[in-house]
């Protein structure tokens, strides 16, 4: 072995080292600074993904946030690259409060909070202001507060962007071009429901194997926002990218409930502002991540197709008439009025 590949791998086994003690950081630890010091909590956030995402760029600045707000009397531990598995599983982890903090997917909340899945609805917002308005509006905070109930407290949301269909073969131009084709979709019953509604088949698949299952064939193709779709190099693969924008759902921060009601209420408020205050730091990252995804995406020779919104939003209206007068067709349609 050369020196040099010597020195990329003992950077590997410290780094990974470095991790593993991260893990066994309790979720929340009080100590003292010193004699007669004042108490120093570290909390510990973990999530599934890697360093150069957006995301993760805005829980660096919510870190840095709460550092100046507490006088370094708070400190927030971020571990990104899934230390503790899936979503699912870190979800798991912060309701028995062995995890202080994670974000989630608001479609991975659905099973715990089945008002998310209004998220999942397609074509519910007109356009990215009228997201923002509702997720930063009483509708965004009522959400937020509804997994108090199962041990998830919401903290913030970032922005995820849009999912659209790409593909191996032939593009999705309209609704009935996925008539047949095996689409990948998240764990989402909504998600699911939606492509069914197309007459698709949907087909649950691990992110990590995703990339040899468009390959092989096992999947036609998938749907994605632009950031996801290169860093995973699925475009290498599937060479039809359409923006029909199909669903906006957004990523929430959320903190175990058991932790937070030991947290007092000033590390609280000022936990609550950090988080707050990172979101347009983490919106701003993700609309550069978004230029130059797409930048990299027609210089790799993909395809970009704008279909007409109009037939899918038609295609999918059994959905909504589906919850008409239930709980969750009442959200709606109480999102659709936000001006």
């Amino acid at each position: 072995m050369d020196r040099k590949s010597f020195s990329f791998l003992a950077l590997g086994i410290l780094v990974g080292a470095l991790l593993a003690v991260a893990l066994l950081v309790p979720s929340i630890r009080a100590s003292r600074t010193g004699s007669g010091g004042a108490e120093r909590t570290v909390l510990k956030l973990a999530h599934v993904l890697d360093q150069s995402h957006p995301v993760h760029g805005g829980m660096l600045r919510m870190a840095e946030r709460l550092k100046e707000l507490s006088g370094g009397t708070v400190e927030l531990l971020v571990i990104p690259n899934s230390p503790l598995g899936s979503e699912t599983e870190s979800l798991s982890q912060l309701r028995s409060g062995a995890l202080a903090m994670t974000k989630v997917s608001a479609a991975s909340l659905e099973t715990f909070v089945p008002e998310m899945a209004v998220f999942s609805l397609p074509y519910l917002f007109r356009d990215a202001d009228h997201l923002w308005k509702t997720l930063e509006g009483p509708i965004g905070a009522e959400l937020l507060r509804a997994g108090d109930r199962v041990g998830v407290h919401g903290l913030a949301y970032y922005d995820s962007g849009s999912r659209s269909f790409y593909t191996v073969g032939k593009p999705v131009l309209t609704p009935q071009d996925v008539q047949g084709m095996k689409i990948r979709v998240m764990q989402s019953p909504m998600a699911m429901d939606l492509i069914r509604t197309f007459g698709g088949a949907p087909t649950p698949v691990a992110w990590g194997e995703l990339y040899t299952a468009l390959q092989q064939g096992m999947v036609d193709g998938a749907e994605n926002n632009p950031p996801s779709v290169t860093t995973s190099r699925h475009y290498e693969v599937a060479k039809h990218y359409s923006l029909d924008e199909h669903t906006s759902i957004p990523d929430v921060l959320v903190v175990s409930k058991i932790v937070w009601d030991r947290l007092t209420p000033q590390v609280q408020a000022w936990v609550q502002q950090a988080a707050t205050e990172s979101v347009p730091h983490q919106r701003h990252l993700w609309d550069e991540q978004v230029e130059r995804s797409m930048a990299e995406l027609e210089k790799a020779g993909v395809k970009i197709h704008h279909p007409d919104k109009a037939p899918f939003v038609a295609a999918s209206a059994p959905l909504y008439e589906a919850f008409r007068g239930k709980p969750l067709g009442r959200l709606a349609e109480r999102i659709r009025e936000v001006e």
